[in-house]
């Protein structure tokens, strides 16, 4: 089933955030995680368009559906590439998937890379999923098995015992 003939791309905006959280929290149930959705609109609306803004978005959407899907990424920095972009999030609504709407949506952040001389595009896909899998192959993708991803919640954050020193050193 193609995109509806009306579909639309655009930049999100402070609007569209009582959606986009309510797409985050269907991909959070989706990928079996849905008590991990701790982001509020408060802090979306803070960090995507408060004074110094950490993430933009891109949404899909048609006048008699309303939003289908979102793209939300980050710039980040690579210390062997230089300027980066990081999709955080691609998802697109369980009714609308398969329809190539997360193919323009990729595009959206592909055109962003290129418009902010991004010198490289990352994301994460979960093992099992293997929908999304099979997408990031079909466009020749790198999917690295080498790499293991990293984190840290915030009770480890808070738990974790920094030298003295040097958390005083940042603090001023």
């Amino acid at each position: 089933m193609p995109a509806p003939a009306s579909l639309r791309i655009r930049r999100g905006t402070e609007a569209d955030l009582p959606h986009v959280h309510a797409l985050i929290v269907e991909l959070a149930i989706y990928e079996r995680a849905p008590d991990e959705v701790t982001n509020t609109l408060d802090d979306m609306r803070r960090d995507g368009f408060g004074p110094q803004p950490i993430f933009g978005f891109f949404v899909a959407e048609t006048p008699e559906q309303g939003i289908l899907g979102i793209a939300l990424f980050y710039t980040a920095y690579s210390t062997w590439k230089g300027r980066m972009l990081y999709l955080e999030d691609l998802v697109v609504t369980e009714a609308a998937r398969g329809t190539g709407i997360g193919k323009k949506l990729f595009d959206a952040v592909v055109a962003e890379a290129r418009r902010t001389g991004a010198h490289r595009l990352k994301w994460q896909v979960l093992e099992w999923n293997e929908p999304a899998i099979g997408f990031y192959k079909r466009i020749g993708a790198n999917l690295d098995p080498e790499w293991h991803n990293g984190n840290m919640t915030a009770e480890q954050l808070h738990a974790y015992t920094c030298d003295a020193a040097v958390e005083a050193a940042v603090a001023r």
